[in-house]
């Protein structure tokens, strides 16, 4: 039986903290006087030193205690959220990563470099450790238990699966004790016989009597993260008031004397639901969804080879189950690849902590907008696309944007705008990267290009051609080297990954109003519904969301278009290419050819073949290193027959349609 290993629970659990942590801080910045979003990151913080500390990682809960103390005396009013604060707590936080992946590492100096930071952040008065607040907040509440101190009765009992969970009963106690003097008794009588004892669940109840000077907020506190899942009774004890013995029931019991002043926190039945709703969701290894989508892929083209053995065979039985199977085998497919999808908004929320960071690197005012980011793609490619898209925001700000005085010299906000926005176009995702900076210079463009031997001086080139030199290896336009750019590297990095990934890139620039990067990646890279052609003896594969329609070219229209390549489409001139020349079939073209026409956007382009076969499910194969530049194919596929098909590169084709289209153009 395999288990999960408990510490790496702990690190995804961490993960997702984090990422609420770093979310609620950047969403303070937009209002610092917002008490929930104060209170979130007060609860987030809380939860990790808690978590952290009961799975062993101490150095983090110690860490993490000090950025938990200052978010609550912001809190409780004592000082006021800044933006230094934010920022210093956002650098802290990337410690705190370091404290988790690496807990045996040397962090000693950075920890206290941050926490300098951290104490400067909040008016300069030093952090006190964990262990001087504990005993600090005993030492005050007995010194003050007989002036002003309170007496409180607190009733808890936590779910059966509390310790499963990863709530620790005794951490509750010992902040429970560090609030002032305190009775702790248990209530065992729930336990089980041992023949029936589960070492996992939590059986047990407690009941304090403590006198504090705290407030009750304190003692709320402590359960802050427990409190809608348990059965939790505070009650006030006036003076002179006996305590209630022990009860050793289980339920919540509202008592009616007249000394007790109680409220209760706990309604079993919506404990219930949100357990019942949490269990809705089961988080499952990204490994294991890719190894039933490498099985997913298997028995489609078991299921294709079946059917084309059905259709040869006059058995009806055969046919049923094949049409069964084939059926059963697509609705697996689409299940498959919904669960693959994940919204692109997971992508884009990562920006935000890098665009607030180089605003303070850079002096730049900087506002990051998204659009569309519940647009869904292939997780393979999120994850892909993570490095491309930093670069090519880092680039945007640091060459397009320009400072607060510069754009306001220039008539513009004193606030650079970066855009980042995902819209779907048929079987691609479409991601852009926007900015209302100064543009790129195409003069330094060219001159870096001739100087470094790309291109010939003189050398005739189109807009789209000179702006696509941004992405050749090496080349930067930086006057000088610093830490966002000029060695070269990152828009090259941009280049090979959209590459790998069948993508094409876009770009658009308009001096003195910014530039666009548009990235146009496949949806998925696993399975796809293609259409299946056949030029001269092979067999080939086109997406079938790129298909627009498909025509008939007779041999008298196909004689009539030599030389110009065009068909005439409802008023529209389309462009289009003979696949049978592009593969030099070698053999005659079939009485009436057909044209597929095929789009990626507003862009089109007919392909001519011999003969439409069909719908095809189509499972993406990778070509070999040594196909690597072969830039009309994105992939290959497997046949029921066993035979293999290639996957036409539509874009690729697309452009190289258009550019078709131009040279023929310029000729007339």
């Amino acid at each position: 039986m395999n288990t999960m290993d408990p510490i790496q629970v702990f690190r995804t659990e961490a993960a997702e903290l984090f990422e609420q942590i770093e979310d609620g801080l950047l969403d303070l910045l937009h209002n610092l006087s917002d008490q929930d979003q104060i209170d979130a990151v007060f609860r987030g913080l809380h939860t990790l030193k808690g978590s952290g500390a009961m799975f062993g990682f101490e150095a983090l809960a110690a860490f993490t205690h000090h950025c938990e103390t200052a978010f609550d005396r912001v809190r409780k009013g004592e000082v006021p959220a800044t933006s230094e604060l934010v920022a210093a707590v956002l650098e802290a936080q990337d410690h705190m990563r370091s404290l988790v992946d690496t807990p045996n590492g040397d962090h000693e100096e950075t920890g206290r470099q941050l926490l300098s930071k951290l104490q400067a952040a909040v008016g300069g008065q030093k952090a006190p450790t964990a262990a001087t607040t504990t005993v600090a907040a005993a030492a005050s509440a007995k010194a003050e238990a007989p002036a002003e101190s309170t007496t409180w009765q607190i009733d808890f009992k936590l779910p059966i699966n509390a310790m499963a969970n990863g709530t620790n009963p005794l951490g509750l106690l010992d902040e429970l004790a560090e609030l002032g003097e305190c009775t702790i008794k248990v209530d065992n009588s729930a336990i089980p016989s041992l023949a029936e004892l589960d070492p996992s669940d939590l059986h047990l109840a407690w009941k304090v009597t403590l006198t504090t000077a705290q407030p009750r907020s304190a003692i709320d506190d402590v359960f802050i993260f427990v409190m809608d899942d348990m059965q939790l009774d505070i009650t006030t004890v006036k003076p002179g008031a006996p305590a209630e013995p022990v009860r050793q029931e289980t339920a919540v019991v509202v008592a009616e004397e007249p000394a007790l002043e109680r409220r209760s926190q706990a309604i079993p039945a919506a404990a219930d639901a949100k357990q019942n709703k949490g269990a809705e969701n089961v988080r499952v290894p990204a490994e294991r969804l890719d190894e039933l989508m490498d099985r997913v892929g298997e028995l489609v083209i078991a299921q294709s080879r079946l059917s084309q053995l059905a259709n040869a065979s006059a058995d009806i039985q055969l046919r049923a189950v094949s049409e069964d199977v084939e059926r059963l085998s697509g609705e697996l497919r689409d299940t498959m690849m919904v669960l693959r999808m994940v919204p692109v908004g997971s992508l884009f929320g990562r920006f935000r902590r890098l665009v607030h960071d180089l605003a303070r690197e850079t002096g730049k005012t900087i506002e990051l907008e998204t659009e569309g980011e519940t647009t869904e793609v292939d997780k393979t490619v999120v994850e892909r696309l993570a490095d491309p898209l930093v670069h090519l925001v880092r680039n945007s700000i640091d060459h397009g944007l320009e400072t607060p005085d510069e754009r306001i010299a220039a008539g513009k906000d004193p606030a650079g705008r970066v855009l980042l926005s995902a819209r779907q176009s048929g079987g691609e995702v479409i991601i852009t990267i926007k900015d209302d900076g100064r543009g790129i210079n195409r003069e330094r463009v060219r001159a870096k290009a001739e100087s470094s031997g790309l291109v010939q001086p003189g050398a005739v080139l189109s807009d789209q051609e000179l702006l696509q030199l941004i992405f050749q290896p090496g080349f930067s336009t930086a006057q000088q080297v610093t830490n966002l750019s000029g060695r070269g590297v990152g828009m090259d990095v941009v280049k090979k990954t959209v590459d790998a990934l069948r993508g094409v890139i876009d770009v658009k620039s308009n001096p003195g109003l910014g530039s666009e990067v548009a990235l146009r990646i496949p949806l998925t890279l696993a399975i796809i519904d293609g259409l299946l052609v056949r030029v001269g003896n092979g067999c080939y594969v086109i997406p079938l969301s790129t298909v627009e329609e498909c025509l008939e070219l007779s041999l008298e229209d196909d004689l009539r278009s030599r030389g110009r390549s065009f068909i005439s489409l409802r008023d529209n001139l389309v462009p289009f290419i003979r696949l049978r020349d592009l593969f030099r079939t070698g053999i005659k073209p079939d009485p009436f050819q057909k044209i597929v026409v095929i789009s990626t956007g507003s862009e089109r382009v007919g392909l001519v073949v011999d003969q439409i076969i069909g719908d095809h499910q189509t499972v993406i194969k990778s070509l070999s290193k040594l196909h690597h530049d072969v830039a009309t194919f994105s992939g290959a596929t497997i046949l029921g027959d066993g035979s293999v098909a290639l996957i036409l590169d539509v874009a690729h084709l697309v452009v190289s349609g258009q550019q078709q289209e131009a040279q023929l153009r310029a000729a007339g």
